[in-house]
């Protein structure tokens, strides 16, 4: 190549010490990105200890070992199956996987979001004594978000997601999370994306919290709770660096028999003050744009006519409202109730 002939020019008679230099500084991100440079559509992603990954849960494991052993396909789709089918199951959900896509790394532009992620990783990983704490975690969305976030990158979020401002994805050992903003598409089919994310030094992000960014330099990103986190939380500003999307899974998942009876019991009559959701849509439209009264009247009719649980409905409802918003209308409903009663 030429760069190679000439680096050799250069590396002759009095301009030999120089060279040595300059070739040092141009390697500087070499070794980072040397294992990367392998890559192709059926390869390892991470060879070498160039992208880390984390030891959490025994699904994640199961994956990681798969994938960081150079697994076959079959044998990688198959323990993505388990665990994701596994795991919803255990949350009241039966699932049927449609179909597993691998993302392509062999573009000039996905190299260098692999790359990118690499180099971050690296960088983290100096930053929190030698381990980025990489996850992997779910995504859900619509088929049209999934696309354009594959294409594009992710977008800033449009609403506070219930922990502060940032892109929300799930443990692997926790899809429901995700579940809950898996739209279907006209096919009846729902997408998810299944990410390795860049955590580092996690902190606490409290429901409701208007935080956009990490509380100060120590952190990295956050979580709905440090103990048995259900939610990751990485930043806006960290989303398209920290987050590298490996797998697309195409499903089909429906409440199963004992979920679907736990849900369609007489329900009980709340002991606290409640506010019925018709008032809650009403008060909604005073702060929200009209697209999102649309979702959240469409998703409060589809369990009126048992398409979805209550548990579902509300998670949507929480996640275009966000909890700051949610929290406020109720309780100045409750304080109104109590003075009208008493």
């Amino acid at each position: 190549m030429c760069s190679e002939k000439n680096d050799d020019n250069l590396a002759t008679g009095s301009n030999h010490v120089s060279a040595e230099k300059k070739g040092k500084k141009l390697t500087l991100f070499e070794d980072l990105l040397q294992d990367s440079d392998t890559v192709n559509s059926n390869s390892d992603l991470y060879n070498g200890d160039s992208c880390p990954s984390d030891c959490e849960s025994g699904g994640e494991n199961e994956v990681r070992n798969s994938v960081g052993n150079g697994g076959g396909e079959e044998e990688i789709y198959g323990i993505i199956t388990k665990n994701f089918v596994s795991s919803l199951s255990r949350s009241g959900f039966d699932a049927e996987i449609e179909g597993i896509h691998r993302i392509d790394f062999s573009s000039f532009t996905s190299r260098a979001k692999l790359q990118s992620f690499c180099i971050y990783s690296k960088a983290v990983g100096m930053k929190c004594n030698g381990d980025p704490n990489v996850k992997y975690a779910w995504f859900g969305g619509s088929k049209s978000e999934i696309s354009a976030i594959l294409s594009h990158g992710f977008c800033l979020p449009t609403a506070n997601g219930s922990h502060g401002y940032g892109v929300h994805v799930s443990p692997v050992n926790q899809p429901v999370e995700s579940l809950a903003l898996a739209t279907a598409d006209e096919d009846g089919l729902m997408h998810m994306l299944l990410c390795r994310v860049i955590m580092g030094k996690m902190e606490a992000v409290l429901g409701g919290s208007d935080q956009y960014n990490p509380s100060s330099e120590e952190f990295d990103s956050g979580v709905d709770d440090l103990a048995s986190p259900r939610k990751y939380i990485v930043w806006s500003s960290r989303m398209n660096t920290h987050i590298l999307p490996e797998y697309v899974l195409t499903f089909k998942a429906s409440p199963n028999h004992r979920e679907k009876q736990r849900h369609l019991q007489t329900p009980r009559v709340p002991k606290s003050d409640w506010m019925p959701f018709p008032t809650l849509i009403a008060t909604l439209t005073k702060f929200l744009p009209s697209d999102a009264i649309e979702s959240i009247s469409k998703f409060h009719s589809d369990y009126r006519k048992q398409k979805v649980t209550r548990h579902e409905m509300i998670q949507r409802v929480r996640h275009i409202a966000g909890d700051e918003l949610l929290m406020a209308i109720i309780k100045s409903y409750r304080s109104k109730v109590y003075i009208y009663t008493h």
